[in-house]
């Protein structure tokens, strides 16, 4: 999906993502949603159509990307939807002055190595602040040797994976995108290890 108008372009992690949100819509209303590396925002455009109280936000070093994160809910209908800058690894007054999360998105964040702590580093705090919300993210395969396994462990985090055929979206044309059936993408829900989410 590319808006060649705006050159906003849709990652296929976003829309197997968003495609897990429309199957579970029925649960999103009233629930409070933080999407982290929105960018395009996609899945928490979705989110706060479906009737979820949604926060969006992006690298507060990337004005480009929260500017991003603005125009999709302009042209949404979804003017309202507050845009915060928050810096994966970074406690920021934006991050402790966070209101409670129930779900916690993100669409291929897992793209860098070098990120992987940092995000892993901020999830964990939003989870030890809301014992009972959960991480759902999608992200895209791209090495055999790529884990977050170790840093699971390290920050007392626990992962359930989630097969894309249980919400329809192991097809090769997804949302009008050829994309997904061509990457490897997986999804898993990321949670405190002690929690009792399920």
């Amino acid at each position: 999906v590319l808006d060649s108008q705006y050159g906003m372009y849709v990652w296929p992690c976003a829309v197997v993502l968003a495609q897990y949100l429309w199957a579970h819509r029925r649960s999103l209303p009233g629930k409070r949603v933080l999407e982290v590396g929105a960018g395009v925002s996609l899945p928490g455009v979705l989110a706060a159509k479906c009737g979820a109280e949604v926060i969006l936000s992006d690298s507060e070093e990337l004005p480009q990307c929260l500017q991003n994160c603005r125009r999709s809910c302009l042209m949404n209908g979804l003017p309202h939807v507050p845009v915060m800058g928050l810096t994966w690894g970074r406690v920021s007054p934006e991050l402790l002055s966070l209101a409670p999360v129930d779900v916690i998105l993100g669409s291929d964040v897992f793209f860098d190595p070098t990120d992987f702590e940092d995000i892993l580093t901020t999830v964990s705090f939003l989870l030890e602040k809301n014992p009972r919300a959960q991480f759902w993210t999608t992200y895209q395969v791209r090495s055999a040797d790529w884990s977050i396994e170790a840093l699971l462990c390290k920050w007392k985090l626990k992962s359930i994976h989630v097969p894309l055929r249980s919400f329809s979206a192991d097809r090769e044309h997804l949302a009008s995108s050829s994309l997904p059936g061509r990457h490897t993408i997986e999804m898993i829900i990321i949670s405190l290890a002690h929690s009792d989410g399920t």
